[in-house]
């Protein structure tokens, strides 16, 4: 038994690591049994991630390695080299992009599950990872180790589907049939299908890669279930075939634990994005594309005290990706006129408050007035502007 992992072979322009892995996977020579299909999300913020940032990998099982390994030498320099340094920039993805830099490995046994966390929760160089027993290609390396070296201690699955090379070359717009879509999601079982809020589909990617849709499920049943379901459908284009892959989606693999502190102060930026000010000096930053996240976070005030959780970005900001009230300071408001009701005011420093009414008057006093948050529990960002690694609060 053996493990193959594979990374960094697409770009926003198209290709996809999980096509490239299904295709190696269909060519294999029938001796060899492959089992284990895994698809792992990487650090967020790595400066040199793809468009998905996966990585993936399966355990092969055989009699005689050498005669695989030669395969996949063959496979390599044939299918999978010639991807390397492919680049596309596009002005809806502004962020900046590396050239594809495949990178794939062979491991007779598991590396130790240290190379995943740290390639899950930090930034990583190839000198940091695992030595495999065969290697090939460059910084792709990197994920691949880490998809081998995942523990799968916690995981969901996705069915992904692909488009047929036709479909593909076409650059048409994908045929999946909506009303099954719309279907999704009533329970627990599949998740991030749609984002009801804004009416979008999130199992369809817009780029022109091979993927058709992937389906995220709790079980593997589900996935299964619900992707043959979209399939069958005549509303539903024809496709090149499907995997279901283990994933470390919602599982908050690249998070540490919760944290809190009291606020210093609140700025309100462009669009409504917020930064939060602690008074232990760290940064929070509530995006405009956080919803109640970042409405949460626009009714703070000085002293109330959150927990929190997200990444710190290069930045020394942390981008938030669920927060919550654990208390809040009262308003400090005038008391009202015995006489007339309407709120006193101040005369000065140092002076009385008086009625702007009926000019009655009174010592200089304040009144509390309880806050209640707009939200009671954890807040997160809503589906389309949630990471794939992020789990439901209602998970919990």
């Amino acid at each position: 038994m053996g493990w193959l992992g594979l990374d960094d072979t697409d770009h926003i322009g198209g290709g996809c690591t999980t096509h490239t892995l299904f295709e190696l996977i269909q060519q294999l020579p029938k001796k060899y049994v492959v089992s284990s299909q895994r698809l792992v999300r990487l650090y967020p913020f790595a400066k040199q991630r793809t468009r998905g940032n996966a990585a993936v990998a399966v355990r092969i099982e055989g009699d005689d390695y050498t005669d695989l390994l030669l395969h996949l030498d063959y496979w390599w320099n044939e299918k999978i080299a010639p991807l390397k340094g492919k680049l596309t920039q596009s002005k809806q993805y502004p962020r900046p992009q590396s050239p594809t830099d495949p990178g794939m490995v062979w491991f007779e046994s598991q590396p130790d599950e240290a190379t995943y966390w740290k390639c899950v929760r930090e930034e990583v160089s190839i000198n940091d990872i695992a030595i495999a027993d065969k290697s090939w290609g460059g910084h792709g390396r990197i994920g691949a180790t880490a998809a081998i070296s995942w523990p799968a201690k916690e995981y969901t699955y996705e069915a992904i589907s692909w488009r047929t090379t036709d479909s593909v070359k076409s650059g048409g717009q994908r045929k999946v049939d909506l009303s099954r879509i719309a279907e999704l999601d009533s329970g627990l079982d599949t998740f991030m299908s749609r984002d009801l809020r804004s009416n979008s589909v999130l199992i369809s990617p817009r780029g022109n890669c091979p993927v058709l849709f992937g389906i995220r499920a709790r079980t593997e049943s589900t996935a299964i279930n619900a992707c043959n379901y979209l399939i069958e459908s005549k509303f539903t284009e024809a496709v090149d075939g499907h995997m279901v892959f283990k994933t470390n989606q919602a599982t908050d693999d690249h998070l540490g634990d919760d944290m809190r502190c009291f606020v210093d102060e609140i700025q309100i930026k462009k669009r409504g994005t917020v930064k939060i000010r602690c008074t232990d000096g760290m940064n929070l930053m509530a995006f405009a594309e956080s919803g109640d996240l970042k409405n949460l976070a626009q009714w703070l005030k000085k002293d109330d005290e959150i927990s929190y959780n997200g990444l710190l970005s290069s930045d020394r900001t942390i981008h938030l990706e669920r927060l919550k009230i654990l208390s809040s300071t009262p308003d400090r408001v005038r008391p009202k006129c015995e006489n007339c009701g309407v709120t006193m005011k101040s005369m000065g420093a140092n002076q009385d408050i008086r009625c702007p009414k009926c000019k009655i008057r009174m010592a200089d006093s304040w009144q509390e007035l309880p806050r209640e948050p707009p939200y009671s529990g954890w807040v997160q960002p809503p589906n389309d502007s949630m990471r794939h690694l992020s789990k439901p609060i209602n998970w919990n």
